[in-house]
């Protein structure tokens, strides 16, 4: 990863470990003076901050390592395994709240002060707001599950105050206090939902799942940088190393080419992709030699060598380009059957 930006990184979640830590105290405060369920839920999610906040700057640090003998790939699959910790304690939280404001239920406490509560929750709620966006904006801009899973996290957290305020002010206005436990438990379950829903995430990045979206980047990039001479490109894999990319893909190019002409062509797919890419993008490209069955689907116009027609235009897509089949055997292979 690039230095400067691990710095950036790693700067933006030591000023988020920060603000995290005053909000600690705010909301347990805010919990404190009021008794209130509800207010515990952000309370209990403050201390999940707290511990991801940790997490987070450790795995940014050990994230941004370069390659060694016992890491060739690096260490950016450090952000995966502390997004699924996150996502873990999150889920917790959530079963926490729900519990105890079930218990609650049978078993009720005072609620007072709820106005002083307000005050204090809507200033956390703001900045949790800021502080995930932030997060989730330079995660998105440098391909950083570990920000981005943080940032939605606080995010969550924020909307999940704006429901926790309009309930606490419904409380206010009605004197219904046993509005709170079921307020709590809604929380409770937006939360264990948060903490799913990121805790897959990075559950298919230690998998190596398929990333959808960004193979789909890939294949319109290749789309518009495609030559004739890239007969065919397939068993294409992209696995994310935290920021860092690595792409498998196997290419057919025609079988008269040169060694210095076969590794030219290749370049051009990797510099077509890391054109403007913040992290340049780590290739493995196999090359494979044209054979006859390659002919009815070159786009080599004045080829010598062409023993068919070209019968087909086969049109690139993430399910094509995927397979692990050269489409000219394939096409042949289809014909005999």
């Amino acid at each position: 990863m690039n230095a400067e930006i691990s710095r950036k990184n790693l700067r933006l979640q030591g000023w988020v470990l920060a603000g995290g830590l005053v909000l600690f105290g705010i909301k347990w405060v805010a919990w404190y003076k009021t008794g209130s369920n509800a207010i515990l839920t952000d309370a209990l999610e403050s201390i999940v901050n707290l511990l991801a906040g940790l997490m987070g700057l450790y795995s940014l640090q050990l994230a941004a390592r370069p390659k060694d003998e016992n890491h060739p790939y690096g260490h950016g699959k450090i952000e995966f395994v502390s997004a699924s910790i996150e996502g873990t304690l999150i889920t917790v939280a959530g079963a926490l709240t729900i519990y105890k404001s079930i218990y609650n239920i049978w078993f009720p406490e005072s609620i007072q002060a709820l106005d002083f509560g307000l005050g204090l929750i809507a200033f956390a709620g703001v900045a949790n707001y800021i502080m995930g966006y932030s997060l989730e904006r330079q995660g998105e801009k440098h391909r950083s599950l570990l920000l981005i899973a943080s940032g939605k996290h606080l995010k969550s957290d924020a909307y999940s105050t704006i429901g926790l305020i309009i309930g606490i002010g419904l409380i206010l206005l009605t004197n219904y206090y046993w509005l709170d436990t079921l307020i709590a438990i809604g929380l409770g379950g937006l939360l264990s939902i948060t903490g799913i829903r990121i805790l897959r995430r990075s559950l298919g990045g230690i998998m190596d799942e398929t990333d959808e979206p960004l193979l789909a980047e890939f294949v319109e990039i290749l789309k518009k940088a495609r030559k004739p001479t890239w007969i065919d490109i397939h068993n294409v894999r992209i696995i994310r190393y935290g920021a860092t990319l690595h792409i498998d893909a196997h290419v057919t190019l025609p079988w008269y080419m040169d060694l210095k002409t076969v590794h030219d062509e290749v370049n051009l797919i990797e510099l077509a992709f890391n054109e403007g890419q913040t992290h340049p993008t780590e290739f493995f490209i196999h090359n494979d030699p044209c054979h006859s069955g390659s002919c009815k689907i070159c786009r080599i116009p004045d080829c010598k060598v062409r023993v068919h027609p070209q019968e087909q235009d086969i049109e690139w897509t993430s399910a094509s380009l995927s397979r692990n089949l050269n489409h000219g055997a394939y096409l042949m292979d289809k014909s005999i059957h």
